[in-house]
């Protein structure tokens, strides 16, 4: 997420000195309360991202893959990790440490501001998805999810999920995130496959997700 907003030479710095780690499906990345020596950046794979109930359940609130990262916000406030990471299926991952992000920052102000910019967009884009995940309808709720998970590319895009996931990040009975997927469908926003949705025009979903909001 953030990390993309780095100057080229920076990542690279970055990636260099970093430790590549190997996780096994549902194996635990990090957990809650766990110190913020670092973020995380997913070059293969895919990371489930929430908190485990008391029960043991695990309740996802994001679902990200390679390219993204996370847990940025915790090493700039220098407080515990409030979430926890699961490995879905296997995955490569770098734990890039805080003290060397922090200071190698430093030297590069032109990517301080494009955090800044960064963190002000993804505000933006967690403030509207709560605010249709609160009073939306369940496929308006899974538009704007499928659209801020497609990102901001134009083009179309194929988000590797099943069903079951989805149900967990809406907070529904995957019944019912069936029948939004089923709506979704009908207007031609979406296409089902095994294990993933194809999203022909990702702007066209997100409009769809603002109107019904």
């Amino acid at each position: 997420m953030l990390f993309s907003a780095l100057d080229s030479a920076l990542q690279a710095h970055l990636v260099r000195t970093s430790r590549e780690r190997l996780f096994d499906d549902g194996q635990i990345i990090q957990q809650r309360g766990d110190p913020a020596d670092g973020f995380w950046l997913i070059e293969e794979g895919a990371v489930r991202v929430g908190q485990f109930l008391p029960d043991g359940e695990f309740r996802a609130v994001a679902l990200l893959g390679a390219g993204d990262s996370y847990g940025e916000l915790a090493v700039f406030s220098g407080k515990p990790r409030i979430v926890d990471a699961v490995s879905r299926g296997q995955s490569r991952v770098r734990l890039i440490a805080a003290r060397p992000f922090l200071d190698a920052l430093a030297n590069y102000p032109a990517s301080t501001r494009a955090l800044l910019g960064a963190l002000s967009e993804q505000l933006q884009d967690t403030l509207a998805i709560l605010a249709g995940l609160r009073h939306g309808t369940n496929p308006a709720r899974l538009a704007g999810l499928l659209s801020a998970m497609a990102g901001d590319s134009a083009e179309a895009a194929q988000i590797t999920i099943t069903q079951q996931e989805l149900a967990d990040l809406l907070g529904v009975t995957r019944a019912t995130a069936h029948a939004a997927l089923k709506e979704l469908q009908k207007h031609a926003l979406v296409e089902r496959g095994y294990g993933a949705i194809r999203i022909p025009d990702p702007p066209m979903l997100g409009r769809y997700a603002l109107s019904q909001a």
